[in-house]
């Protein structure tokens, strides 16, 4: 069999990416891919499609070198890695009028044409590479990477006041009655129904600051073209799985989360729509769990960090700085895939 250019195997991945784009918001598969978002939060949001469409029962993946190298574990036999992006640096040469050292100014020969030279320069691509997941492996134990909370939502206070200090918007306690919460546009501020239990209070907040993150400057953005700002159902569908993979991040179970509705608020959406918003929750979960675990790890006693976080950071981070085996044995970081 004639072995495959890094060319058409990157084609291949853009190909399966899209196809793979559409069949999330099928009903009963966007639930699943929001579950396999919060695993790998720190992957771009092509990255976690082909995750999940490959092995959308994943939990934590690295190359084969970092499974044996830094966690002592192999690669089971037979098994067929996960076909992902990975970011790579390649030389190429151009060429580029001189510039004269003592002037900084481009040279001309006597005729006034331009002296030119050869140059290499530095440029960034993607490349395909494969990872397993943990599933696939052997070994030694790693351990216990993360603990579910319960449904009472243990450390229950800290969880509160760490999503108001990532909120940029201040957020009212108060009886409402009417809705769970809501963001005004007018005050700034986020307003949250004070009878609520736990679980759907930790999700109405995360909710609401979605709302003020993402959409509600662009309501507020008066030269906004007409077109230009999402509507409101995408809006909601926005703002409620970002707080799904949020609150999955943490083993916080938000109950029946019924994402029917999604093929048919889908249905009409052009690729690129359905690619940006995918996009948007990726992006916008990432830097709300990021923000709540510098909070978290700050507030929380080293016994109770480990019931929350466990070491689920330290081993994701030395998982991805090792996920792809670049050629010549360079290592590259890619938890934050901007893929």
């Amino acid at each position: 069999m004639e072995k495959k250019t890094q060319k058409e195997k990157i084609q291949e991945l853009t190909e399966r990416l899209e196809k793979g784009v559409k069949e999330v918001f099928e009903s009963g598969a966007y639930e699943n891919y929001l579950k396999v978002m919060s695993k790998f939060h720190r992957y771009s949001f092509r990255n976690t499609v082909l995750i999940w469409m490959q092995n959308p029962d994943a939990t934590y993946v690295a190359g084969y070198e970092a499974w044996k190298n830094d966690f002592n574990r192999q690669v089971k036999k037979g098994e067929k890695g996960i076909r992902i992006f990975a970011p790579t640096e390649y030389k190429v040469k151009k060429q580029q009028q001189k510039i004269d050292k003592d002037t900084d100014l481009p040279m001309v020969d006597g005729m006034g044409q331009p002296v030119m030279e050869t140059v290499e320069v530095k440029r960034r691509g993607y490349m395909a590479t494969s990872v397993f997941d943990i599933s696939q492996t052997e070994g030694e134990e790693l351990p216990e990477l993360v603990k579910s909370l319960d449904s009472k939502v243990e450390n229950y206070e800290v969880f509160v006041h760490a999503i108001e200090k990532i909120s940029p918007v201040p957020i009212l306690f108060e009886q409402i009655g009417v809705s769970d919460g809501y963001y005004s546009l007018k005050e700034e501020q986020i307003h949250i129904d004070e009878d609520l239990g736990p679980t759907q209070t930790i999700l109405t907040m995360i909710h609401e600051i979605a709302h003020a993150k993402l959409h509600n400057a662009e309501m507020k953005n008066k030269e906004a073209e007409e077109g230009k700002v999402k509507d409101k159902q995408t809006r909601e569908v926005e703002a409620e799985s970002i707080a799904y993979v949020v609150c999955q991040r943490y083993g916080i179970e938000t109950g029946d989360n019924s994402f029917g509705y999604i093929a048919s608020w889908s249905k009409d959406k052009e690729l690129p729509q359905l690619q940006a918003s995918l996009q948007t929750i990726s992006r916008t979960a990432y830097e709300m769990i990021k923000g709540m675990d510098k909070v978290l790890g700050e507030l929380l006693s080293d016994k109770e960090k480990d019931s929350v976080l466990g070491h689920l950071d330290e081993q994701k981070e030395k998982m991805a700085e090792r996920t792809a085996d670049i050629s010549k044995g360079r290592k590259t970081r890619n938890e934050e895939l901007i893929a």
